[in-house]
């Protein structure tokens, strides 16, 4: 496994923005936008390989990884409770 998947990669839609967001929460702020939710998830993904390599060549240690932790059913936990 590469270090890029050990980052939960999030694309959700913002009706604030009328599009796709697609953020890398841990890693870096901002992220990417767009109409076509997997084209947004294909462009994530490779800004997160990108920044990565970036922290590898400037010989930073990177951030906790966010992968792991069962997000999908925490969310659906917690929606379910409140």
């Amino acid at each position: 496994m590469n270090a890029a998947a050990r980052y939960v990669k999030l694309v959700e839609w913002s009706d604030e923005d009328q599009c796709f967001v697609g953020s890398c929460p841990g890693l870096f702020y901002g992220g990417c936008h767009g109409d076509d939710e997997k084209l947004v998830f294909a462009e994530l993904c490779q800004i997160v390989d990108e920044t990565v390599k970036l922290y590898q060549m400037e010989k930073r240690p990177l951030p906790p990884a966010t992968s792991g932790y069962d997000w999908a059913n925490s969310i659906t936990n917690a929606s379910s409770t409140g």
